[in-house]
């Protein structure tokens, strides 16, 4: 661009024209058209004959190459910028992240995990504590002092829209001193968004209770709305109730949020898993390459390049890492309804090792599975 405005005269908006065609799928056409302009201004200041061709050949090659150029400059400095957030604010980052969704190649939950194993705490909404998006809150025991509270926004059916209204009510007028003085202060909350919000465990530290008492509650006070006289509600109070087991808040957690804070869902299973032989991500490290070895997880993508003839990538995660597995175009036949439509799996596979990366070249599919459930992104 500069160079045409300082040899040929052409005025800003012109080099943007001449940017433009570089970086078209017709850029051989569009400069094409260009040539006449470029020439007059060059022989307008005095550059004819075989040096005006010499720079023009030489613009015209560069259009061949310069624009997946300056992708490959930008890419590379979002992920160096990416990289050193990442290392130096490790919270801030994965919360930044969790407020950009839907985005990117990563689920939250692997998101959240990701972050768990770099030792960032990440923590459920709360409805006196969490502003509507994810933010951060002082922690001494995570990587850098500071955990990830979800966002009200994060709950399901809850949205941003009606989470700031909650939040500006609470910093309008105060905290939350129950669910019915949420229902009186906040207008529109319907019953399902109260019990989604119960379900989450928005409620259990700010008022003290645990979900199943909260999803009790909130059926009664949903009958309240503002203007109503505050106690009118009856049945609010539940009975003696069982707490949820860890294994019951993680699939809680998993279906209000689609982010389990405090449990991977093999986890919950790894006993068993431990007793098939099955390896996790981070004792891969430890197999001997071109063993045979056990791997299971829950899938997070499936990915079928159009340069791989037929070969699918699989990733699946455990509560350890993530595990790269390799499926050719006979191992899916063989496994087709487990390889396509299985939201966890077990992989018996031959182990390779190069250069930092490990994959497993699948043999043989089979479903695992687990409590909860979250959704893979395929072909993508």
């Amino acid at each position: 661009m500069q160079m045409a405005i300082d040899v040929a005269g052409f005025t800003p908006a012109e080099s943007d024209e001449l940017r433009q065609a570089m970086g078209s799928k017709r850029s051989a056409q569009r400069m094409e058209r260009l040539k006449a302009r470029l020439y007059a201004g060059m022989a307008e200041r005095g550059i004819t004959g075989e040096i005006a061709e010499e720079l023009y050949e030489k613009m015209k090659a560069f259009s061949n190459y310069g624009f997946p150029e300056s992708h490959s400059v930008s890419f590379a400095y979002l992920v160096y910028s990416s990289s050193w957030i990442k290392h130096y604010y490790p919270a801030a980052f994965c919360a930044a992240l969790l407020n950009a969704q839907p985005m990117g190649f990563w689920s939250p939950h692997t998101l959240v995990q990701d972050a768990r194993r770099h030792g960032i705490a990440t923590r459920t909404p709360d409805l006196n504590a969490s502003l509507a998006v994810a933010t951060l809150e002082p922690d001494g025991g995570s990587s850098g002092g500071f955990a990830v509270r979800l966002g009200l926004g994060a709950i399901r059916g809850v949205g941003i829209e009606q989470a700031e209204a909650i939040q500006a009510e609470r910093d309008a007028h105060g905290p939350f001193t129950d669910t019915e003085d949420l229902v009186r202060r906040v207008s529109g909350l319907s019953l399902a968004q109260l019990e989604a919000m119960a379900t989450a465990g928005a409620f259990d530290e700010c008022f003290g209770t645990d979900r199943r008492r909260a999803l009790w509650a909130v059926g009664a006070t949903a009958q309240s709305h503002p203007g109503r006289l505050e106690g009118m509600v009856t049945g609010a109070h539940a009975p003696r109730l069982p707490g949820m087991e860890p294994v019951e808040e993680a699939v809680a957690d998993l279906w209000a949020t689609g982010v389990s804070p405090e449990g991977h869902p093999t986890v919950f299973v790894r006993g068993r898993l431990d007793e098939l032989g099955v390896v996790t991500s981070a004792g891969l490290w430890d197999a001997e390459p071109g063993s045979t070895v056990h791997v299971a997880g829950v899938v997070t993508h499936r990915q079928r390049p159009m340069t791989a003839q037929g070969t699918t990538f699989l990733n699946l995660e455990d509560e350890t890492g993530l595990i790269n597995v390799v499926v050719s175009k006979g191992c899916w036949a063989r496994h087709r309804t487990v390889a396509r439509g299985a939201a966890a799996m077990i992989v018996r596979g031959r182990l390779e090792r190069s250069e930092g990366v490990v994959n497993i070249v699948a043999e043989h599919l089979a479903p695992l599975p687990l409590p909860g459930r979250t959704a893979s992104r395929d072909f993508r």
